[in-house]
């Protein structure tokens, strides 16, 4: 590694040959050079891989209990609308940049330290996630192939997606392409069984037969169940080649998977009339059930422990100035989850985990301000993404976004759960994009002190600059 001093209007030393040869092709600490990326449609199933599993069918399921079909769709609108503009405005940020969320928060609104916190929420909720996707993973397993205890089938299967993370970026859009159809085709004949019973008029004029909510609650819930992966989206619009690219792939990717999965489940919830529509698929199913769960939390498994990696990856590096290896990170926390899961202890995790989520937001909310209007520390990374570096510097704290940070998801919690005005998501996330502009505006945006940034021995991007490289149009 090398401290780099020199101002940025100076060229950088030259990069040796050697910055091709690279054991880890996913970048999580510097820029994805542009021969890197990949076409909108590979990283759109892997969006929409996110998004298509059996959670997707229980929060229909939930909305269809305490919501008519007319007022389900309302709330899969009005949720999917701030996903949507959450990830698009984010993601494109991602895409010009080439960074991901933890690092790009460094010169969006939090600062190197500020960035180490998101960086440890990111890492122990998505790991959280993935102990508990593992779990379900092993009970599958286990009802399909018996043999072993549970708890071998929980480190079997926490290992086996570990395997699958370990080639990155690449190799889990691979995973995507076969187990999105896969999921798909066997979901959908596992629910025209049950649907078909019924008249499809019918079913859309059912009422409720839970406990009523409101449609504003109904898209808190459906905001709240994919926040934690818009606020991660440059992990994976990293890889975009340009803006209209982040806005298809994220156009799709949401809208089938809460459209066509969630009001799914709203029609199966009102055919058996439970919202426990995740046991009847797997059971009415026999073995097509347990693929279906299978292949379902294979694909959302992966991009937890990918993001969870990238997020401790920057945390460290922020923290104590070490560069973390990425596989070997994912190989810990892979490990750790699925011995957590084979434990059992993160059935008593969700609460927490739940927690984590109220503090996700208003992070989107900060960073796209920054990045967009306040455009307090937008000059270095323009300046520094000609050259295919990091900026030179970069804050340490950003005293205002903690003070917004905090304030705006304690807003955020109370909304929630004393039923304020409105979408308790949408809320926390408005107040602190909208405080942030003001603190900007009154000029109480500040760093603590301009730190130097260490930079990567032969960054990938800054190589292909120097040889002026055009982007590659042969990855698919």
């Amino acid at each position: 590694m090398s401290k780099t001093g020199s101002p940025t209007d100076q060229p950088p030393p030259p990069i040796p040959a050697t910055a091709s040869s690279r054991t880890d092709e996913d970048y999580p600490l510097e820029r994805v050079p542009r021969s890197a990326r990949y076409s909108w449609f590979n990283v759109a199933v892997q969006r929409f891989g996110q998004l298509s599993d059996l959670t997707q069918f229980l929060l229909g399921a939930t909305l269809g209990a305490g919501l008519s079909f007319w007022g389900a769709v309302w709330a899969f609108t009005l949720g999917s609308v701030i996903l949507e503009v959450v990830c698009i405005f984010i993601g494109i940020a991602g895409m010009r940049e080439g960074l991901s969320t933890s690092v790009l928060a460094r010169w969006t609104g939090f600062g190197r330290y500020g960035s180490t916190l998101i960086g440890l929420v990111i890492a122990v909720s998505l790991f959280g996630w993935f102990g508990v996707q593992t779990a379900v993973f092993a009970q599958g397993l286990h009802s399909l192939a018996g043999g072993p205890p549970l708890w071998v089938w929980s480190i079997i299967a926490g290992l086996g997606v570990t395997v699958l993370v370990l080639k990155g970026f690449r190799a889990m859009g691979w995973t995507a392409f076969v187990t999105v159809p896969a999921f798909l085709g066997l979901a959908g004949w596992a629910m025209h069984v049950e649907i078909s019973k019924h008249s499809l008029g019918d079913l859309v004029s059912s009422p409720p037969f839970g406990e009523p909510m409101s449609i504003a609650t109904g898209a808190t819930i459906v905001a709240g169940s994919y926040i934690v992966g818009a606020v991660t989206t440059p992990d994976m619009t990293r890889f975009n080649r340009n803006t209209g690219d982040v806005v298809k792939q994220t156009l799709v990717g949401i809208s089938l998977g809460e459209y066509v999965l969630g009001l799914a489940g709203v029609l199966l919830a009102y055919a058996v009339k439970t919202s426990d529509v995740i046991a009847i698929i797997t059971a009415s199913s026999g073995v097509a059930g347990v693929i279906i769960l299978i292949s379902a939390t294979t694909k959302i498994n992966n991009w937890n422990l990918y993001s969870a990696a990238l997020g401790l990856i920057n945390a460290v590096e922020s923290l104590i100035g070490v560069r973390l290896n990425r596989v070997a990170v994912t190989v810990g926390i892979g490990v750790l989850g699925s011995l957590a899961a084979a434990a059992g202890i993160l059935d008593r995790f969700t609460d927490f985990l739940t927690l984590l989520g109220v503090l996700t937001p208003p992070i989107a909310g900060i960073m796209v301000a920054e990045y967009f209007i306040a455009r307090r520390w937008r000059p270095a990374l323009d300046a520094s993404r000609e050259l295919g570096r990091l900026p030179e510097t970069e804050p340490g704290w950003v005293p205002a976004s903690l003070v917004l940070w905090a304030a705006a998801a304690t807003i955020g919690w109370f909304s929630e759960h004393h039923q304020w005005w409105g979408i308790p998501a949408l809320n926390s996330l408005l107040i602190a994009g909208v405080g942030y502009v003001l603190a900007a505006r009154l000029g109480l945006v500040r760093g603590t002190r301009e730190l130097p940034v260490e930079q990567p021995d032969h960054p990938a991007a800054a190589l292909e600059a120097a040889h002026g490289a055009t982007p590659a149009t042969t990855r698919p």
